[in-house]
């Protein structure tokens, strides 16, 4: 019978071979493999998010071990290694002796007797050194301290420092290592804030009232996929975290207004908007992704929502002369997403030095075209899900130089009381090692009448 741990390994390799999303493959597997039990699903979900969010340290303690340089371990040797190491330095619950022997025995089904061999020394010698490494002196140098100790890219730990500080960016680094609550957002189209705790508690799952937003709401400890949860299929609820919500309260958009959605995605923002619309009026969602756009469908259907069209295009091909203007306008725009980290650890080794640079120039030409189907008196809100200034404060500030018809209002004035905190001069910036939030950038502006 194939084991939570041969799972786990196929799940890595696969990322490994083929930027995917960690969730999906799980997902996929876990329907495959239906009859796991309960412990072996949690084991397999540990593991690969472990060894995704902890690979950079891993690495290190690897490289420290080989004769071997590491650009010559090969990709599914260091895999394995990595879901060794990841049991025998962070699961207490899994004895070193078993970690070691069952990945031996893994690899033993596709490795030469030699690499077999120096697999086994490498654990071995993990697994006896204990708290004794040689790490990376933090005053000599802090960053490739802070690098290892908190499995981040050295040159994101050094654009970190330099924006935030050494303090502030260890405790970033050190939250994104944290499990983020899994948060919902009430459609109140279909019921209440209680009577969705309810739902949740009557299936086992432990939730409570959002200290932040009055429709959303937290779940503890959750171990089961939220898509078969009644109240999810009912339309009653969509994870979305808080620092998302607040986008789509930023823009404040009516009931009966016309509303553009750029750069949408899988379309949770527009379903948020046609909420706060109370269902009347008109929400374009707009994205080059056909895909993307067919799940918004299904999802604006599910939770009861008539008002949104999609069109699935580059936003650059959009014309106002066709698409018309309108009274509320996101640019949801692409980005690194180094706000998301913790939920999505794998980003950080997706992206590289240039990212923030390459998507600023392009957010800056986004944002600019998006302020062309406002109307007069229109509202455009500008949102990002990171934290470096290249991709936040320095597009948002290039576009009221471009167009001086456009005034920057403060994002204080549109935001819950509770979540005050979360401005930065006229901008609404949360952080998760501040506000335990997803770290989220925007800002806002209205065209002027004349």
């Amino acid at each position: 019978m194939i084991t939570s741990r041969t799972l786990a390994y196929q799940v890595l390799l696969h990322l490994e071979q083929k930027a995917s999303h960690p969730d999906r493959l799980i997902r996929t597997t876990l329907e495959r493999h239906s009859g796991l039990e309960v412990r072996d699903r949690a084991l397999l979900t540990e593991l690969v998010y472990g060894v995704v969010r902890w690979q950079g340290r891993l690495d290190w303690h690897i490289d420290q071990l080989s004769r071997t340089s590491p650009g010559k371990i090969a990709p599914a040797v260091r895999v394995l290694l990595r879901l060794a190491m990841y049991q025998v330095l962070f699961l207490d619950r899994v004895p070193d002796h078993a970690a070691v022997n069952d990945t031996v025995e893994l690899a033993k089904t596709s490795q030469p007797p030699y690499v077999v061999k120096f697999i086994n020394a490498i654990l071995r010698q993990a697994s006896r050194k204990g708290d004794e490494w040689n790490w990376p002196d933090s005053v000599k140098d802090p960053a490739a301290h802070l690098a290892v100790m908190t499995s981040h890219p050295i040159w994101l730990v050094r654009r970190l420092i330099d924006e935030m500080g050494i303090e502030e960016a260890g405790l970033f680094c050190e939250a994104n290592n944290r499990i983020a609550p899994t948060v919902f957002r009430v459609n109140t189209l279909k019921g209440s804030r209680e009577e969705a705790i309810e739902s949740l508690k009557s299936e086992g799952i432990e939730a409570a009232p959002s200290p932040l937003l009055e429709h959303a709401v937290r779940a503890k400890s959750l171990r089961r996929d939220v898509t078969g949860t009644d109240a999810f299929r009912q339309g009653l609820l969509q994870t979305q975290d808080e620092a998302s919500q607040l986008v789509s309260l930023l823009l404040s958009p009516l009931p009966g207004e016309r509303v553009l959605d750029l750069c949408c995605g899988l379309g949770v923002k527009s379903s948020h908007i046609a909420i706060l619309m109370k269902n009347q009026g008109e929400v374009l969602s707009v994205d080059n992704s056909a895909w993307k756009l067919e799940e918004a469908q299904k999802s604006a259907q599910r939770q009861g929502i008539a008002i949104i069209r999609t069109a699935a295009e580059d936003v650059m091909t959009l014309q106002p002369e066709s698409a018309g203007l309108f009274d509320r306008v996101l640019l949801d725009a692409p980005c690194t997403g180094l706000g998301t980290i913790r939920r999505k650890p794998d980003i950080k080794w997706r992206r590289h030095i240039k990212d923030p640079y390459r998507l600023a120039q392009l957010q800056k030409e986004l944002l600019s075209y998006a302020s062309r189907f406002l109307k007069p008196g229109g509202v455009l809100v500008y949102a990002t899900c990171t934290v470096l200034g290249d991709e936040n404060e320095s597009v948002a500030g290039s576009l009221g130089l471009l167009h001086p018809e456009l005034a920057l209002e403060p994002a204080a004035e549109n935001l819950p009381h509770a979540c005050c905190n979360m401005v930065s001069g006229p901008y609404y910036r949360s952080l998760p090692h501040k506000h335990d939030v997803d770290g989220f950038f925007s800002a806002r502006w209205r065209r002027k009448a004349q």
